[in-house]
């Protein structure tokens, strides 16, 4: 029988959800207040997590980043059950994305459905051989990339990349994350930037995507190129931009690969494992 955790500080809400549960053959564990469902989640396993926002000792959204940061419950599938409507939950500055999203009040429909999505995305995860992923969205203000970044460094300690492919990955992820603010956002703070992390068996892949209409990398005068590293800098000055412009070529340079999608909003960032620490029915495998 699958086993559900239900973080849930209200007995009654927790209860009616743990009703919604059996009615489904789902047999339900519950916590009442964030630290002790972060426990639960260590010590029981759950197949899956109905997790409140508001909790009387640390939101949700903190529950959810603890369970990602360990890599044995990185993949847990979470459903975030809030009261809180629109957009006013992400006045957190930055948050770990749960799976789905619960508005109170539910019913078991909207439960069912809920939890439908949440584990499609496990067996999609399954079948594309991740490890673990995490989505990440954060206001575009420098001081939220910089924190992200800093919870990210956490996870890719806990895979075989060495030191200095964690000082790489960093140093790619901010740079790259400040285009998305500074070009794709244009610095309004309110619209977000989207961040997943992905492991795999034999990599680490950093998705980066802002709300912009894209660009064409093929015209780009602003910014740094191989061929002529300095040229660009002449080009900003006629254009009043601060120096810089060397994003995209420090980070081609400290990745394995680096890829944008047809419309120019999505940069994908990839560092490999050292092949030692890479299964074997890995090796020679394209990405």
């Amino acid at each position: 029988m699958e086993t559900a955790l239900i973080v849930e500080d209200d007995p009654d809400q927790a209860e009616m959800a743990a009703a919604f549960l059996r009615l489904r053959q789902i047999e339900p564990r519950m916590a009442f207040d964030g630290r002790s469902g972060v426990d639960c989640v260590r010590i029981h396993r759950p197949d899956f997590v109905l997790l409140d926002l508001m909790l009387p000792d640390i939101d949700g959204f903190e529950v959810c980043r603890q369970i990602r940061s360990a890599p044995e419950t990185m993949s847990l599938p979470i459903i975030m059950v809030t009261a809180l409507h629109g957009d006013s939950h992400r006045r957190l500055g930055f948050r770990v994305g749960a799976n789905s999203y619960l508005t109170k009040p539910y019913g078991p429909s909207d439960l069912y459905q809920a939890i439908d999505q949440a584990l499609s995305w496990q067996g999609k995860a399954d079948r594309e051989r991740i490890r673990g992923e995490i989505q990440i969205e954060l206001d575009s203000a420098p001081k939220f990339l910089r924190q992200v970044n800093d919870f990210l460094v956490g996870l890719y300690r806990a895979t075989p990349l060495t030191i200095e492919q964690v000082q790489h990955l960093q140093q790619a992820v901010l740079e790259i994350g400040q285009n998305a603010i500074e070009w794709g956002n244009r610095m309004q703070v309110d619209l977000p930037v989207e961040i997943s992390y992905r492991v795999f068996e034999d990599r680490v892949e950093i998705c980066i995507r802002d709300q912009g209409s894209g660009f064409d990398q093929a015209m780009l005068p602003h910014a740094a190129c191989r061929d002529n590293p300095l040229a660009h800098l002449e080009v900003r000055q006629r254009m009043g931009l601060r120096e810089g412009g060397f994003g995209l070529l420090i980070a081609r340079g400290m990745l394995d690969e680096l890829r944008h999608n047809e419309a120019g909003n999505e940069v994908t960032l990839t560092k490999r494992f050292p092949p030692d620490a890479v299964p074997d029915h890995c090796a020679g495998q394209e990405a």
